[in-house]
Formats: structure tokens, C-alpha cells, sequence
């Protein structure tokens, strides 16, 4: 099945400007990037990297230097979208995080971001297929977080074996980049909606075992309650 994505016209508009304006620095004679500010903008985004857990405005700011110095600096890009994010301000956010995608349509981390930004607006759908297009990349390093967005967001429109499936395949990725507990309590959940009882009561008892106190137990021992003896 072929999965696309119905862009918000505004958006798309604007991506596409933002994407032409960084096209055409490449091909304006006497325009192009210089290696120094490729080199200068990667050390915005550095410092950037570095302020985001103590000073997100110094940050943003860095991240802003970096794209103006080199708009195709898709990092800088990604650190721009993450921060606006943050905010709530999620059109924002999902205007840089396309724009750092249609800059390398294989990076994959920005893909499965868009995402959760595009859940965060009430578009599923369109949150799915980005993920899909995340894990279309055959190197993409963190496989697994795309696929438990995906499954969530496959869950929460009632495809629940497609986000078994997705869950099944996030739990084979070692190392995990996802909590085990947390993925379990939704495989959990999942199984229950299927009618696999057995498998969810088999799965849930796991999360109090991986997360013994914890949120994503206390959410699991709550479920075998409802679960068939």
C-alpha cells in the first residue's frame, strides 16, 4: 500500500519558497555558499547542540545563525523545528522540519519528528506516512523509534494489527532507543484491542517487571485488572 501526505497549502507554500530561496543560493552566479560559511554555520549549530539543555533561546538563536550563514544546513534546520516544538508551536516547527527534509529526502530523524508534530496537529495520516518514509531508509540507525510513533499513531486510528506489526518489529531493534517498558505497555494494549488475551497478559506482566514503581507499570497492572482471568 502506497502512503502519502496531504500538505496544508499554507505549508506548503511556504516550504517550497524556503526551499527554492536555499536551491537558488546554489545557482546564482557568484552566490553559492562559501566553504567558510559552511564551515561557520556548522559551529552556530554546535553551539547550539551544546546551549539546548541549559539556554533554548541562545540556542535558537545559534541554530538561526547557522541557517543564515547556510540555509541548507539541514541540522541546523532540525534544531530549529525541535525547539519550536517545544514551544507548541507546531506549524512552525513542522515548516523547518520539512524544509530539513526536502534538503535530504533520506533524512530519517527529521522524518520521524515531523511526525510527532504532525500528530500533535490532528493529522494522523499524514503522521503515518511520514513515518513510513522514515523507515523507507534502509540505513536508518533508529528504527525503532519510527516504528512505535507508527504504531501509536496506527493504533489511534484503529489499525490495530498494523501497529502490532509496527510494535513487533520496534521490539527486534538492539540496542533500543525506545524504553522497553513503554513499548511492551503498548503491545500490551494492542494485543487487548486484538482479543489476544493471553499475549497481552503475558506482555503487560513484562512491563512490571521492566519497570518496577514506575509509570508504565502502574499503567500495565491497571490493565490486567480489566483482562480475562
Amino acid at each position: 500500500m502506497t502512503h502519502t501526505a496531504s500538505v496544508d497549502p499554507i505549508v506548503r507554500v511556504r516550504v517550497c519558497s524556503l526551499v527554492a530561496v536555499v536551491l537558488m543560493i546554489g545557482w546564482l552566479p557568484g552566490c553559492a555558499v562559501s566553504k567558510e560559511s559552511v564551515q561557520q554555520s556548522k559551529g552556530y549549530y554546535q553551539e547550539g547542540v551544546a546551549s539546548l539543555d541549559y539556554d533554548q533561546q541562545k540556542a535558537y538563536v545559534s541554530f538561526q545563525k547557522a541557517v543564515k550563514l547556510d540555509p541548507g544546513n539541514k541540522e541546523a534546520r532540525y534544531g530549529l523545528g525541535h525547539i519550536l516544538a517545544l514551544q507548541g508551536k507546531f506549524p512552525q516547527a513542522e515548516e523547518e522540519l520539512r524544509v530539513a527534509t526536502a534538503l535530504d529526502d533520506n533524512y530519517s530523524e527529521a522524518l520521524t519528528y515531523l511526525g510527532q508534530v504532525l500528530e500533535k496537529q490532528g493529522r494522523w495520516q499524514d503522521a503515518i506516512a511520514s513515518y513510513h518514509q522514515a523507515l523507507a531508509n534502509p540505513v536508518y540507525t533508529t528504527p525503532d523509534l519510527a516504528r512505535f510513533h507508527l504504531g501509536r499513531a496506527l493504533a489511534h486510528e484503529g489499525d490495530y494489527q498494523g501497529a502490532m506489526e509496527a510494535f513487533e518489529d520496534a521490539l527486534v531493534v538492539s540496542p533500543p532507543n525506545v524504553p522497553p517498558a513503554q513499548l511492551h505497555l503498548e503491545l500490551g494494549r494492542v494485543y487487548h484491542k486484538l482479543g489476544f488475551e493471553r499475549r497481552s497478559k503475558e506482555t503487560l506482566i513484562k512491563v512490571t517487571t521492566l519497570d518496577k514503581g514506575g509509570e508504565y507499570a502502574a499503567a500495565a497492572k491497571e490493565l490486567l485488572t480489566r483482562l480475562k482471568p
